[in-house]
């Protein structure tokens, strides 16, 4: 997975590249040109003073970092994204110099009967805190992202097992590789079921799973863990993330959001690639920011009322 590069902190809005703005705008038979997804993001980073208590951050592809700054939010910061190590080593100097704050490494992991491996765990981890420590060399925060994709049939169990497995490697590698905690955050998914898993489980107990999977593998020098959406619908994401933040165990980090489909779908789909639509879609935008900030404070009450909320966002194998 390529580093892709934000200019904020904490609660992140995850702008998607081409190739998968490409499904979305497919969805509402908007044409997936440069234009489109220009007029598009433009809508987002415009949209009025409300949101901006509620979100701190925007994950930049390489095409928005390469456009022209559209609010004040963004810089020009970077041509073409980093896609390995030692790209990642040569991008980092002259991307901080140009605004960026964040760096974002994703790797991937998938559950099944004999999946992920010991050695793929290992090897993602290792990948994990070699780019952290690259990021920290030149004073860029590194927001470690090791997701495991909801594809599957397995239980909330099997998810809450894997992933502290992963977690603990990955804490593990970032000490060896002498990363300083303090200044990283993780972005990991939430403990799920899997999508195709038949048993229904609360909100409560995925909350419950998730923490306790925090618990026992991200140190506390951690300051903030920003989630995942996972293809969870808009408001599974905000619920599930609200009970985490209702839990009765004890939480030493920030649990906050790093959401994009989760925060996207219903401003996509009151947009329909129509510029009459304009100011619909940045109302479902906030709808959805002021839903999740709530949700970081325990807060969020759900009343339904957004255009996609209930719809189930997940996209087999899903892939930037």
């Amino acid at each position: 997975m390529p580093v892709q590069f934000t200019s904020g902190l904490s609660h992140h809005l995850s702008l998607q590249p081409p190739g998968s703005v490409a499904k979305r705008f497919q969805s509402i038979n908007a044409e997936n040109t440069e234009e489109n997804r220009r007029l598009y993001r433009q809508l987002l980073f415009t949209a009025d003073d409300r949101v901006a208590p509620c979100i701190g951050g925007v994950i930049l592809f390489h095409e928005t970092m390469s456009t022209k700054a559209l609010s004040p939010w963004l810089e020009p910061m970077a041509r073409q994204p980093p896609r390995d190590l030692m790209d990642c080593m040569n991008a980092a100097p002259s991307t901080r110099r140009m605004g960026a704050d964040f760096a974002k490494w994703r790797c991937v992991l998938k559950i099944t009967q004999h999946t992920p491996t010991k050695l793929a765990i290992f090897e993602n981890a290792n990948v994990l805190a070699r780019y952290a420590s690259i990021c920290q060399m030149h004073g860029i925060v590194p927001i470690i992202e090791p997701e495991i994709l909801p594809d599957g049939d397995h239980d909330l169990k099997r998810c809450q097992y894997i992933t502290e497995k992963v977690l603990a490697a990955v804490y593990k590698a970032l000490s060896d590789h002498h990363v300083y905690l303090e200044g990283t955050l993780l972005k990991p998914n939430m403990v799920t079921p899997g999508h195709s898993c038949s048993h229904k489980f609360s909100n409560q107990e995925i909350a419950m799973a998730t923490v306790t999977a925090l618990r026992r593998t991200v140190p506390p020098a951690v300051p903030g863990i920003t989630f995942l959406s996972g293809g969870q619908s808009e408001e599974e994401a905000s619920i599930n993330l609200n009970a985490m933040n209702q839990c009765p165990l004890h939480r030493p980090w920030a649990l906050t959001f790093s959401y994009g489909r989760a925060l996207q779908a219903s401003a996509l789909k009151a947009w329909g690639g129509k510029k009459e639509n304009g100011k619909a879609c940045q109302e479902e935008l906030i709808k959805r920011a002021l839903a999740n900030s709530l949700a970081c404070q325990g807060k969020y009450v759900s009343s339904g009322g957004s255009s996609a909320g209930g719809e189930s966002l997940f996209v087999e194998n899903h892939a930037y």
